[in-house]
């Protein structure tokens, strides 16, 4: 906790993300009015006391989507990171563990794929695979995992040559126990930071796929849904983009802020700069 109390900002983006991730799991419980509910007698009104966030052309109750709308972005945000991290962590540790021809052939995949514009290939394989969420995951986890691929096999291109490493390869460990016991609990701090900024990253790139219409397809709501069809309406309707507006930049902003904050924390200097203070 006296970590938290030098970050207030990190301790409040985890307070707004665990109570984003507990209004999503429990939208059907705390919204009054099911998602795609639709009230003819109340089109496009207002914030009100029966519509906390007003409604929009169809009369659908905006608060109900908007929660709804965050079990869909989550749920692609962190699934996508969290396998996009996975798949990327295999290949840059098998990669740069190997070396050889098998880091050449690997690399090679991964540098075309980065040169790919990472919008074109997502909208690319999204028309291929048809618009539901499960192709949206893997169209978006397809162009996720090549970062952080980069980023593993540089760290363990680092780690591989320390002595700790050359000495279990000295005992006959195996290259499954060198990479699983030695290797990826000494690159963990980089891949947790990864994995904190990869989110909103995938929360973003799932926003701007609804937004422009190629992303959840209807009635199913998310935030880039959302944001789409309050940007028609923003002269004369703007709390329709607004709110979902609001929910995307906040939730971003607490993951980017939380991985700053993992970034300083698990940053080495910082670890021996304590370490020299308890010792002194």
């Amino acid at each position: 906790m006296g970590v938290f109390r030098e970050h207030r900002g990190a301790a409040l983006s985890l307070l707004f993300l665990a109570a984003l991730a507990v209004c999503a799991v429990l939208a059907p419980w705390i919204s009054s009015y099911p998602y795609d509910a639709t009230d003819p007698g109340n089109l496009l009104a207002g914030p009100s006391g029966e519509h906390w966030m007003g409604t929009d052309r169809l009369g659908r109750d905006l608060f109900s989507r908007v929660l709804f709308g965050a079990r869909v972005s989550l749920l692609v945000g962190v699934t996508v990171a969290l396998s996009a991290l996975t798949i990327g962590t295999v290949v840059g540790m098998v990669s740069g563990y190997l070396r050889g021809r098998t880091d050449q052939v690997l690399m090679r995949i991964v540098d075309v794929l980065y040169a790919l514009p990472d919008l074109l290939v997502v909208i690319l394989l999204m028309v291929l695979l048809g618009r539901s969420v499960p192709a949206l995951i893997a169209a978006m986890v397809v162009i996720g995992w090549v970062g952080v691929a980069r980023l593993t096999r540089g760290e363990v291109l680092r780690v591989r040559e320390l002595p700790f490493v050359e000495a279990a390869r000295a005992l006959g460990a195996g290259h499954a126990a060198i990479l699983g016991r030695h290797v990826l609990p000494n690159i963990m701090a980089p891949l947790l930071v990864t994995l904190a900024v990869r989110v909103p990253g995938a929360i973003l790139l799932e926003s701007t796929l609804s937004f422009l219409g190629l992303g959840i397809p209807p009635p199913f709501a998310s935030w880039g849904t959302l944001a789409n069809d309050g940007w028609t309406a923003l002269r004369f309707n703007p709390h329709l983009i607004l709110f979902p507006g609001a929910a995307i930049l906040l939730t971003v902003l607490s993951f980017n802020t939380l991985g700053d904050f993992l970034r300083d924390i698990l940053d080495p200097r910082r670890v021996r700069g304590m370490m020299n203070k308890v010792s002194g």
